[in-house]
């Protein structure tokens, strides 16, 4: 784990350079995914990114969300309404995306539910903690501090006093 004083922290601007820098590791390696499959929220970004860097049109989303069960403390991630369907992922070359590989565990929900219908599926993350479970193919840079992402820095907006609603 890393020093909870330290922090990464990636800025928009860095983002942009970061996904780049990915969209190029994906496109060196030969890997042409027809699909890029995007991890709400933060996978989002990255997903938009590299689709219009390696000029892929289609992009879908799937939202994902830790349960506890009762009586246990074991955090298990599923899959929110829509799901995907995945008879659209049929012998398709897929490209997971993501923000962080932290646990692993969401990656690893999604990816096993590609790997039964899909030609091929990668993952491709900014960063990747040392303990993920899933160890991407695509990785822009690997730490274990705690990352500072420009979208979650901030808190949500909020209406400004004052603020007159057109009726």
């Amino acid at each position: 784990m890393g020093n909870s004083d330290v922090r990464e922290n990636l800025t928009y601007d860095g983002f942009g350079h970061a996904v780049r820098e990915l969209a190029q590791t994906v496109a060196d390696d030969g890997y042409e995914p027809d699909i890029i499959l995007s991890i709400a929220r933060g996978g989002v970004f990255v997903a938009g990114g590299l689709a219009y860097a390696l000029d892929v049109k289609n992009i879908n989303l799937v939202n994902v969300e830790f349960y506890t069960g009762v009586g246990t403390t074991l955090e298990m991630p599923v899959m929110l309404a829509p799901v995907p369907n995945v008879i659209d992922f049929s012998n398709k070359k897929v490209l997971i995306a993501d923000d962080v590989a932290d646990t692993g565990k969401t990656l690893k929900l999604v990816h096993d539910f590609c790997l039964e219908h899909v030609a091929e599926v990668r993952s491709a993350v900014v960063y990747e903690k040392s303990h993920s479970l899933v160890k991407c193919e695509y990785v822009w840079k690997r730490t274990d501090e705690w990352i500072n992402f420009p979208w979650s820095v901030e808190k949500p907006v909020v209406r400004r006093a004052g603020q007159v609603l057109d009726a």
